[in-house]
């Protein structure tokens, strides 16, 4: 099995860990807040890393930063990653939570996939042909499996719209650092960045925790602290912290090194697909027609964007 084709199953084992996970972001968001959900994953991402690093090291990581050039560059390439994504997970949340509906959302955010190769283009990435048709054509499907409501546009779209921009740079970072830097220790900085950024808007939002004259006074609802006693929010965060955070975000750094990022994006986005299946399988719930011809048209884009086309030689007289 060549790499492209090993990477290439790598990342559509990632888009199904984070289809699966749409339900657990739900219910945990819920439970305890849009902010304190993603900040107390990504410290649970940070955290699970832990022993993957250490095996790691102990088997001979090739890629273990030793010099201070080494750690220099990996911090900064953590530190950027765990910027944009902290913006894009947190612009998605608010979306969701000021009125986007869960498809709708799915579907703004999946125009990543349109937006990485037309920003590759000024940093030197350009797409084949075959790989823009791909694009299109998984926008169609995205559109046929996720858009079922209306298709007015509101600010809480907007902010999605703008999550699918910081989407598509994350993408574009992981590009350029996952070859030169330990992948592992990579995502792991990339999640502990996005925790502490976090605990700013846990705290004076979540937690309501507000500036009076002189002091701070602290007010703490009860309905946050009632969520941390509750499953929703500890089964949710276990899950998502683990494997959509800890598995599935490494695994996007490795599988990355390699692959054509426009490619890389539409395999991703291959997430609304196994989202919708999941919740077919496992949930009972019907698969309509339209979401049927959604998937294979998706499919279609993911074996469009593989294929390979060589210049014939010319024949010289």
């Amino acid at each position: 099995m060549n790499k492209q084709i090993r990477n290439s199953l790598l990342l559509a084992l990632t888009a199904l860990i984070w289809g699966a996970s749409f339900v657990s972001q739900s219910t945990g968001g819920d439970a305890i807040g849009p902010f304190s959900f993603n900040c107390i994953r990504s410290f649970i991402g940070t955290l699970a890393l832990v022993p993957v690093v250490l095996f790691m090291d102990a088997k001979g990581n090739k890629k273990k930063p030793v010099t201070k050039e080494d750690k220099k560059t990996l911090w900064k390439a953590g530190i950027m990653c765990g910027l944009v994504l902290y913006v894009a997970t947190n612009l998605q949340q608010l979306g969701i939570t000021w009125g986007t509906a869960s498809g709708k959302a799915a579907f703004i955010t999946a125009f990543y996939i349109l937006m990485v190769p037309i920003l590759g283009i000024f940093l030197k990435r350009k797409s084949s042909w075959n790989v823009w048709v791909a694009v299109f054509i998984a926008l169609g499907g995205l559109y046929l499996l996720c858009m079922s409501g209306g298709s007015s546009v509101a600010t809480s779209d907007i902010l999605v719209l703008i999550c699918a921009f910081f989407f598509a740079v994350q993408i574009l970072v992981v590009d350029k650092y996952a070859p030169q830097v330990d992948g592992v220790r990579l995502s792991q900085i990339q999640f502990l960045t996005c925790g502490v950024l976090g605990l700013i808007p846990m705290i004076l939002v979540d937690m309501q925790l507000y500036k009076g004259i002189g002091a701070f006074i602290t007010y703490t609802s009860e309905n946050w602290v009632y969520g941390f006693t509750t499953w929703d929010a500890w089964g949710s965060l276990l899950y998502s912290g683990v494997c959509s955070c800890g598995i599935a975000y490494t695994l996007q750094i490795i599988a990355q090194d390699g692959l054509h990022p426009t490619v890389a994006s539409i395999i991703m986005s291959f997430e609304s697909v196994f989202g919708v299946l999941t919740g077919w399988i496992i949930l009972s719930e019907r698969l309509s027609l339209r979401e049927g011809l959604g998937c294979i048209a998706m499919m279609i884009a993911i074996l469009m964007a593989q294929l390979t086309f060589k210049k014939k030689a010319k024949q010289i007289a």
